[in-house]
Parts: C-alpha cells; sequence; structure tokens
C-alpha cells in the first residue's frame, strides 16, 4: 500500500509554505524523491587572509551591543545582510536579494539571499527561529535551484541562519540527496571559521569539498 502524498495535487506551495508543515523533513523531500540525511559536514574553507574579517567582527559585535535583533527582518539587516555583503566584496560576486524563482506549482517562491558565482553556489535562508523547520524550506528551495540552474556543478550548497546560529547542507543534484550538517556555527564566536566556509564555497567548492563518511 502507497503511503498517502503530503503535497496535494493541483495546490500551490510557495517555498514559505514548507516551512508551516509538520511533517519530518525526510517524508517532504521524498515527494521530490529526494533523500535525506544529517551528518558532520566537513565543508570548503577558504585559507589565505580575509580582508573583511577585523571590520566584520567589530561591526557585528557592536550591532548586538546596540540592537535587540528580536523580529526575522532586524536579524536581517543588523547581521545577516552585513555578513554577505563583506562575502561578495571579497569574493567580488554579486549578493541576490529576495531572488524570484517559478519552476512549478510546488517550487516556487523567492530565496531570501541567493549568491551565483563560477565556481559555486549559494542559498541563504532566514529565519527568526527554529532552524529546524527552516532547513525543510531550504532543502525545498535547493531542490528547485536544481532544476533552475543552467550551472552543471554537481553540489549546491545552502545555509539556514538566524544570524547568530548558521547551519549548512549540501545538495547532491546527481544522487538526489540532501545532507544537513549536525555542527552549528556561532556568531560572532566562530566568525571566522563561518567566514571561511562562506568565501570557500562561493570560490572553489567542487576542489575544495570532502564530505566525512
Amino acid at each position: 500500500m502507497n503511503r498517502p502524498r503530503i503535497l496535494q495535487p493541483g495546490t500551490s506551495y510557495t517555498f514559505s509554505k514548507y516551512f508551516e508543515l509538520p511533517y519530518a523533513p525526510a517524508d517532504i523531500l521524498a515527494e521530490f524523491n529526494c533523500t535525506y540525511q544529517r551528518q558532520r559536514l566537513d565543508l570548503p574553507k577558504y585559507p589565505d587572509k580575509l580582508n573583511c574579517l577585523d571590520f566584520l567582527s567589530g561591526y557585528l559585535s557592536r550591532n548586538l551591543a546596540y540592537v535587540n535583533p528580536i523580529s526575522e527582518m532586524a536579524r536581517r539587516e543588523v547581521l545577516i545582510a552585513p555578513t554577505l555583503l563583506e562575502i561578495c566584496a571579497e569574493t567580488q560576486t554579486q549578493l541576490n536579494i529576495e531572488y524570484p524563482i517559478n519552476v512549478n506549482e510546488q517550487l516556487k517562491g523567492s530565496f531570501d539571499y541567493y549568491i551565483n558565482s563560477d565556481a559555486g553556489i549559494l542559498v541563504i535562508e532566514a529565519k527568526q527561529s527554529d532552524l529546524g523547520r527552516g532547513f525543510t524550506q531550504l532543502a525545498v528551495e535547493l531542490i528547485a535551484l536544481d532544476q533552475w540552474t543552467q550551472s552543471q556543478t554537481p553540489l549546491l550548497y545552502g545555509a539556514v541562519t538566524t544570524g547568530e546560529d548558521w547551519r549548512f547542507g549540501i545538495f547532491h543534484r546527481q544522487e538526489k540527496r540532501i545532507v544537513q550538517d549536525l555542527k552549528l556555527y556561532r556568531v560572532p564566536e566562530e566568525l571566522e571559521e563561518l567566514l571561511r566556509i562562506l568565501v570557500g564555497i562561493i570560490v572553489a567548492p567542487t576542489s575544495l569539498t570532502m564530505e566525512n563518511t
């Protein structure tokens, strides 16, 4: 006996709708014939000097001292956008904000932030809280991006973040497999490690990435 479908035929689903669904990530992703795993990822890390590190460290610490980022919008403006803008300046890439895509009725909406370089692709989903459900939404966005992008890169990267907490994921396109990192990166305590990962993804993910087994 086949399991009843979660997604109803003829019903429209935007990306944000998946955040609201009460089902397990594996069950939702199975609707798109994708598998889901949770394990520690050895993400790409940029090894050289980060020109933005000192400035961003002071800037974010100051912002946290003067602003209590309670709402999702406040977190975007005070923590997330400044970090990504510095990353784009470091790597000479464009930051797309509220980037719209429409694959079909079940895969449509806007990415909060989207960076597409010649070497790597990164989607960032901003959340006020609940990174668990936020990751489910991010995973669906990566599935949509797989069908939307013309890039042939074998891996698509994503992160869900509150601005203070960051969690990464990888979509293995050929295997149709989503892997969620077990580790949570904290800002400002682990800012340098976070920045090295973000830059590493954008600059040369395929050559730098290895996944623990």
